[in-house]
């Protein structure tokens, strides 16, 4: 596509004047970041909505049938909004604030809550994002529940790092059941600590996305942070921290019954899995989907679910996930 000329001398508009169709913003650096390099990020909007944008300095003109035109316009301010309260914005970004917004659902869906951390801004890529977030500010135990690449644990750790730094917790504990750690990784070399930390890589990667490196090996070291596999919640109490249960479906029954009533006072927890990708023994039922079952609709319970519609990595997760669905639905017929 030809790259757009952006014009230097822009209509003059007044935010009074401006409708669905054309959009004037204050600052045109801020401007720039929005359209993103070549104009890649209204390229991205253009198609979202069947609409065109031609940049006029810090105008947007947008053409398109009226109703793609208020989307993408909702869309566009958002984002400004974003790049203008100084954060970034990658086509990543772009994409999903598309999929996430339509003027129908701006009005249905709850407003989220945005997350600040030192490095990263969190906020919902979409509409079951938004509702997670929401649901996470709301219960004290929650449960989010879908498939890989939907964001699930990402925002879990992040609304546990702004709990933690708001100082509404003391601790964070991020815990994931080690299938392996008791019989078929015992002749792997290395103290246990080094056997299960494979195991616990994604939660340490979240934390170092959203704290600087060696903040986080500070609050280790002084207890504040814990990453550690299920078996340790064992006998504990967990007051007034912040914890997560991520891989929850590869819990038996008994020990997601063990960490749920691990829960202490001032504490918020959460469950994180896919209980259609148990890696349990054939025959075993996932302890995510039995406290699924058992514990929605519970007073101070939250369950939020995803599908593949949700998957925020790359746009081809999501058509992979619903071609094996499709497959599996198939068999059960």
């Amino acid at each position: 596509m030809q790259k757009r000329r952006v014009s230097e001398q822009p209509p003059s508009l007044t935010p009074d004047r401006q409708s669905a169709d054309q959009l004037s913003f204050d600052d045109n650096l801020h401007v720039a970041s929005l359209s993103g390099e070549h104009d890649a990020h209204l390229q991205i909007i253009e198609k979202a909505f069947g609409v065109r944008i031609d940049p006029r300095g810090n105008v947007l003109n947008i053409s398109g049938p009226p109703a793609a035109r208020a989307e993408a316009a909702a869309v566009l301010r958002r984002l400004y909004e974003r790049v203008r309260a100084g954060h970034q914005i990658a086509s990543d970004d772009v994409r999903a604030a598309a999929k996430l917004s339509s003027a129908a659902d701006e009005a249905a869906a709850p407003p989220g809550v945005s997350i600040k951390t030192p490095k990263r801004f969190i906020s919902p890529r979409t509409n079951a994002q938004r509702a997670y977030m929401d649901a996470l500010a709301r219960a004290d135990l929650n449960f989010g529940v879908g498939p890989a690449g939907t964001g699930k644990t990402y925002i879990a750790v992040a609304h546990a790092v702004g709990l933690y730094l708001s100082g509404k917790v003391e601790r964070i504990i991020l815990s994931r059941p080690a299938l392996e750690a008791g019989e078929r990784i015992g002749f792997l070399p290395g103290d246990m600590k080094e056997k299960v930390d494979p195991y616990l890589r994604p939660l340490y990667d979240a934390l170092g996305d959203m704290l600087h490196p060696d903040y986080v090996e500070r609050r280790i070291t002084a207890g504040e942070f814990e990453i550690a596999p299920l078996a340790f919640m064992r006998g504990r109490t967990l007051a007034r921290a912040a914890v997560i249960l991520d891989e929850a479906q590869n819990a038996t029954v008994a020990q997601t019954k063990m960490f749920l009533t691990r829960l202490g006072e001032g504490a918020h927890m959460t469950l994180t899995g896919d209980p259609s990708q148990s890696d349990l023994p054939s025959g075993e039922v996932s302890g995510l989907a039995d406290a699924v079952r058992l514990l929605d609709g519970v007073e101070g319970v939250a369950v939020s679910r995803f599908t593949a519609a949700d998957v925020v990595r790359h746009p081809l997760v999501g058509r992979i996930i619903d071609a094996y669905d499709a497959r599996d639905a198939a068999k059960r017929r």
